[in-house]
């Protein structure tokens, strides 16, 4: 969330959200193509949620750099594995697919300047990611061979390209490969 008291909380050795920004306007000054993310579902506010995606859509209309927005919640744990958060984390609200959806409504409503919004599948499961579509997203991800962001909370991933054309065709879509 690119708000500092939540930022201080979670991960007080990242950069600041102003730093953030700034390295994401320069990559886009400089011709790259960035994604953007919203990680909710922990410490943060609705406000902050709020604040982080007027501060996305805001250089988004400076730069036009971001070629998509993935908004998925924290996942706090999972049964059998040992994990280590924050201390301001202890107990994190557990956010559910009420709250996924509307937050993908709302993030597509506010980012109409983001091309894309992609549906995390991968933190939020593949029927909800399927749901999703019909909330905003128009981008399921693809396939993953390697995860260094989720692997620590033991959720594995075997999912692959035909499930994601499946689940796309079953919502009434068109599934398209980017290059």
């Amino acid at each position: 969330i690119l708000v500092e008291r939540v930022r201080q909380k979670i991960s007080p050795k990242k950069i600041s959200s102003d730093r953030w920004l700034e390295v994401m306007q320069t990559a886009h000054e400089a011709g790259l193509k960035t994604t953007a993310t919203m990680v909710y579902g922990h410490v943060e506010t609705k406000e902050e949620r709020i604040l982080h995606l007027l501060r996305l859509r805001e250089l988004q209309d400076r730069t036009h750099g971001f070629r998509s927005f993935i908004p998925w919640s924290f996942v706090p744990f999972k049964k059998g594995v040992s994990h280590h958060f924050p201390k301001m984390v202890t107990d994190p609200f557990i956010s559910g697919g009420d709250d996924y959806l509307k937050t993908v409504a709302i993030s597509r409503l506010m980012l109409d300047n983001i091309e894309h919004l992609q549906s995390g599948w991968l933190t939020e499961g593949l029927k909800l990611g399927q749901i999703a579509l019909a909330f905003g997203c128009d981008d399921m991800g693809g396939t993953l061979i390697e995860d260094k962001v989720l692997e620590p909370t033991g959720i594995t991933v075997n999912t692959r390209q035909s499930d994601l054309v499946r689940l796309i065709r079953d919502a009434g879509f068109i599934p398209v490969q980017r290059d």
